[in-house]
Parts: C-alpha cells; sequence; structure tokens
C-alpha cells in the first residue's frame, strides 16, 4: 500500500528537575549546596531514508514521544539527557506544522535529519545559586517542557521524467520497457494506484528517473477519479511527458485529450506549464489508419513541440525518445545548477 500523507504527533523530552541539596559529611563543617543540574529532554527527529519509500508507518502508530530528561542529584551529580526519538521517512518528505501550516523542513536527500521537536533544558541545582552571602540558597530550577505539536507529512516523489496521462495512455507499459520497474498492467483503467518509479539507463551510461503518475482524468483537481492526491508527485519532476493514446479504438480527438491534461495540471498549479515537456504518441501499433497520430503530429508542429510515436510493447522509437530525454535531463540539472 502506498500512503504520501500522514498527521501525526510528536512530544520532546521535558528537562529534568534541578535538586537542592546539601553536603553531610563528617569532619567537613558547612559543606555547602552541592544540588545537580537535570538532564535535557530527548529531541524528536526526522531523518531521510532509502529504506523507507511510503508513509504507511505512520497510519499505524501516530504518537511519537522522547524521553524525559532525569532528574539532578546530591554531590553535583547531573541527570542524565533523555534519549531521541528518531523517524525515518522517504526522501522527498514535506514536514509542515498542522496549526501554521508552516513548512517545517523538506528532507530531498539521504542522511538528512531535522528536529521538529526539541527537548526540555534541563533545571539547575541549588548549588548554582550560591554566593558569598547566601551560602545555602534554597533555590532550584524545574526542567522546561518539551516541545510538542501535530504534523502533517507530505511525501512529494523526486523523479527527473513525470509521465502524465490519462488512464490506459500507457505509462505502465512504457516504464516497464525501459526500467526494471514492474507497475500492475492491464486492459482496464485506473490499474495504477500508487506512483512508480524507474531508473533508466541512456545511451550515453548516465541515468535518470521516471515516475509513473496515476492516470488522470478531467476535472482531477476537483477530486473526481484519483483526485489531486497524486498531482502534487508531478511537483518533483523537471521534464514531464505527456502520454497520449492514438490507438484506433479511442474516440476521443488527440489534441482535446492533451489539451484537457495540460488545463488540469494549470488549475492545480498553472507554474507547472512553464515545465519543460514533450508529448509522446502511445500504441501506434495498433493507430489503424494513422488519423490520431496524424492530427498531434501537425498540432505539436505548429507549436514547435517535440512529439514521439512510440510502441512500448513493439519498442518502436523507444530508442530516440531515450536519447532525447536523457540530453533534456542533463539540461535541467545543469539550469538548477545555475538558477536553484
Amino acid at each position: 500500500m502506498f500512503v504520501d500523507q500522514a498527521r501525526i504527533f510528536v512530544k520532546a523530552g521535558s528537562g529534568g528537575n534541578g535538586v537542592c541539596r546539601f553536603r553531610r559529611e563528617k569532619y567537613v563543617p558547612r559543606g555547602g549546596p552541592d544540588g545537580g543540574d537535570g538532564g535535557d529532554g530527548g529531541d524528536v527527529v526526522f531523518t531521510a531514508s532509502t529504506r523507507v519509500s511510503t508513509l504507511l508507518d505512520f497510519r499505524y502508530k501516530r504518537h511519537y514521544e522522547a524521553e524525559s530528561g532525569h532528574h539532578g542529584d546530591g554531590q553535583n551529580k547531573h541527570g542524565r539527557t533523555g534519549e531521541d526519538v528518531v523517524i525515518p521517512v522517504p526522501i522527498g518528505t514535506l514536514i509542515k506544522d498542522e496549526f501554521t501550516q508552516t513548512l517545517i523542513g523538506d528532507l530531498t536527500s539521504d542522511g538528512q535529519r531535522i528536529v521538529v521537536a526539541a527537548g526540555g533544558r534541563g533545571g539547575r541545582g541549588n548549588s548554582h545559586f550560591a554566593t558569598p552571602t547566601n551560602r545555602t540558597p534554597q533555590q532550584f530550577e524545574t526542567g522546561k517542557p518539551g516541545e510538542e505539536r501535530w504534523l502533517i507529512l507530505e511525501l512529494k516523489l523526486l523523479a527527473d521524467v513525470g509521465l502524465v496521462g490519462f488512464p490506459n495512455a500507457g505509462k505502465s507499459t512504457l516504464i516497464s520497457s525501459i526500467s526494471s520497474a514492474r507497475p500492475e498492467i492491464a486492459s482496464y483503467p485506473f490499474t495504477t494506484l500508487r506512483p512508480n518509479l524507474g531508473v533508466v539507463k541512456s545511451e550515453d551510461d548516465d541515468s535518470f528517473v521516471v515516475a509513473d503518475i496515476p492516470g488522470l482524468i478531467e476535472g482531477a483537481n476537483e477530486g473526481k477519479g484519483l483526485g489531486f492526491q497524486f498531482l502534487r508527485h508531478i511537483h518533483r519532476t523537471a521534464f514531464l511527458l505527456f502520454l497520449i493514446d492514438i490507438s484506433e479504438w479511442i474516440q476521443e480527438d488527440p489534441v482535446s485529450s492533451f489539451l484537457i491534461l495540460r488545463k488540469e495540471l494549470e488549475t492545480y498549479d498553472s507554474s507547472l506549464l512553464q515545465r519543460p515537456f514533450a508529448v509522446v504518441a502511445t500504441k501506434v501499433d495498433s493507430q489503424g489508419q494513422g488519423e490520431n497520430l496524424m492530427k498531434l503530429q501537425e498540432y505539436c508542429e505548429q507549436h514547435r513541440w517535440p512529439c514521439f510515436p512510440i510502441s512500448a510493447v513493439t519498442r518502436e522509437g523507444l530508442s530516440d525518445l531515450l536519447s532525447f530525454l536523457g540530453q533534456q535531463v542533463i539540461k535541467a540539472k545543469q539550469t538548477c545548477k545555475t538558477n536553484c
């Protein structure tokens, strides 16, 4: 099961109390205060890990609490610091405060860590308050409470290329043909219920990651079909491929299908239209008279958009497409280094 959103509660450990103690030793008159400090409370820490690919675990455990610091003791003994709680999450996880909706962290690399709830500071013992005029201080500090908050976790997959298309447009077949990913493939719509990632090797021995985004339909930004629950993953892709089914049994006009997909992205987030893209005409092995393909190619030529006719089953056109994608990914990465 793929889960890309979760709501959890985190509470850092409270600091331990300082103590009020005095030395009581034989042959040591006026021993003085020796109350130790309390230990600091443990933090709640998130860390990005390649070993985790979903937020499923947070469906079964929603509360995380770090250990509180131990209290101080006599003879200036400091209390032990509470243990941190380290929570692994997938790379690409956004962490937001539920109440303020502010972004706390964006974990985009393996091993990246962020403290989401800081432990409370331990209180000072009475030994800190001794002065020449106050040799028997009675005051001490209690530990500070740890931070606590409700968090919203949102996973946005990291990929170089995102496949966008209607159900049964051939996205799963394509990603299984060009990578080792094995998504479910069937002749009925909505067989892909979770995003799939595949690593593709280009002819130049460079590799890039392709994300198969579950099929959209008209009105997806309003929650229809699979809704907009997977549209968020398109944000992390540097290049988009619009897959249009041009097989002979498709009744819809291919140009209209392409414009509907573009409209859905624009309605969800207009900045997505600024993303570089190409159009892919799929299932050319079943194109019949080729009227759908000609319509789509003519429209793309008018706007000077690249259009690649392919068949993921017979592998027709895949070599040219992969070579083009490899070049585009390199350009996107160079642009990011310059402008990001």
